[in-house]
């Protein structure tokens, strides 16, 4: 997982840090800067990739506008300055990008200075990318079946010239931009593409707007005990009884839906017809679920089309997913109702709230939030309360 994020000079942000769990959530006013936080972890993932022009931005979620707004612009002087973006692994490895961007008419965005590189690495880290290096050899390489202990006894980083290894170089690369990152996407799903299931997007399997969920599901569809798992989440649904798939995408674009309610001898429905609550359930299940879609992502505004009640569990389910090993996600969520927050155990490490707001010069900052005390022999306050109540802020208070 990613441990620690640091952004310097992007839109609000003019530099900031965050210690990341498994699950976290974003909450505070509006223009706070939390879709900042998000795009600035999006735009390092483009770097990773290699992808840093305009129509690869947007696909990923990122607001793409003139170069010089895209830095924070709190000095005049921020606008012709670097982006830049940090992130540590497992306390392993740090990945560190300086982007930039001239202004120029069509210019483009490049990754000025990249730290994946092994022989950019502080002396401390080289150690442990040893380490993680040996086991990318033994897992990728179709030649070595040698247990990782044999195979760092054969060749140490003494015997090696990195600086001068440019094919040893590369692998270390490679497996930097393998962690999860270059993957990161905002998804920030449309009723509007889920109900008419368009076609894949640019980004495959799921677009950030929804596009491609009914090509995943037929994939997941392969896979019993997954299309299962989606199935019995969505029973979280009061009337939903089961869906069924046409595997012809040619033939038929659309999910059949039973609703338990109705008389059994009726057909199924289809999406079109479906509440659209329901198409955002699936949507999210099928993300987590999948094998396909990236390990590290970001859903902002998580509690769109849902019942207060429903997003409360919806957080417990979606919670309880992303710790299986056979799914392992990490997530980041936005949102700006205060019955997700309920969904949270914050006594659990991973799982962790943060009040993203603006100081007294408008920079972008986060306050993580703790599980709140109870006073006396009184049960703790929910942290719905606690948030409507302004007890851990995330409110507007001009007035």
């Amino acid at each position: 997982m990613f441990t620690e994020v640091q952004i310097e000079n992007y839109k609000s942000i003019q530099s900031l840090k965050i210690n990341l769990g498994r699950i976290n959530v974003f909450i505070g006013e509006n223009g706070c800067g939390k879709s900042n936080i998000l795009e600035a972890i999006a735009l390092a993932g483009a770097a990773a990739g290699n992808k840093l022009d305009n129509e690869f931005l947007a696909p990923r979620g990122i607001r793409v506008t003139e170069p010089e707004f895209m830095r924070s612009a709190f000095d005049k002087g921020n606008l012709s300055k670097e982006i830049k973006i940090s992130l540590k692994r497992d306390e392993k490895i740090i990945l560190k990008y300086i982007i930039q961007n001239d202004n120029a008419d069509y210019s483009k965005w490049k990754n000025v200075q990249d730290f994946n590189n092994y022989t950019q690495l502080p002396d401390k880290f080289k150690e442990d990318i040893w380490g993680i290096f040996v086991d990318f050899l033994v897992t990728y390489s179709h030649n070595s079946t040698l247990p990782a202990n044999s195979l760092s006894t054969l060749i140490t980083p003494d015997e090696t010239n990195f600086s001068a290894d440019k094919d040893i170089n590369q692998l270390m690369t490679n497996l930097s931009h393998g962690l999860d990152l270059k993957d990161f996407l905002i998804y920030s799903p449309e009723n509007s593409l889920l109900r008419t299931f368009v076609e894949e997007g640019q980004i495959q399997p799921l677009g950030n707007k929804g596009e491609g969920l009914l090509k995943l599901l037929r994939v997941l569809s392969n896979t019993p005990e997954k299309i299962d798992e989606i199935k019995q989440k969505l029973e979280l649904i009061d009337w939903f009884d089961d869906f069924k798939l046409h595997q012809d995408s040619d033939i038929e674009r659309t999910i059949q839906i039973k609703d338990r309610y109705l008389d059994k001898e009726l057909p199924y429905f289809n999406q079109r017809s479906s509440n659209e609550g329901f198409l955002f359930l699936m949507f999210y299940f099928a993300l987590f679920v999948s094998d396909d879609t990236p390990k590290f992502f970001a859903i902002d505004n998580i509690e769109n089309a849902l019942n207060p009640k429903l997003c409360t569990r919806l957080i417990q389910e979606l919670v309880e997913l992303a710790k299986k090993p056979d799914y392992d996600k990490q997530v980041i969520f936005t949102t700006h109702n205060p019955a997700i927050l309920d969904g949270l155990d914050l006594h659990d490490d991973e799982q962790r709230l943060f009040t993203i707001y603006r100081n007294i010069d408008g920079h972008t900052k986060a306050k993580r939030v703790y599980a709140p005390e109870p006073l006396d022999d009184d049960d703790p306050v929910p942290l719905s309360e606690a948030f409507m109540n302004g007890y851990i802020g995330g409110l507007p208070n001009n007035f």
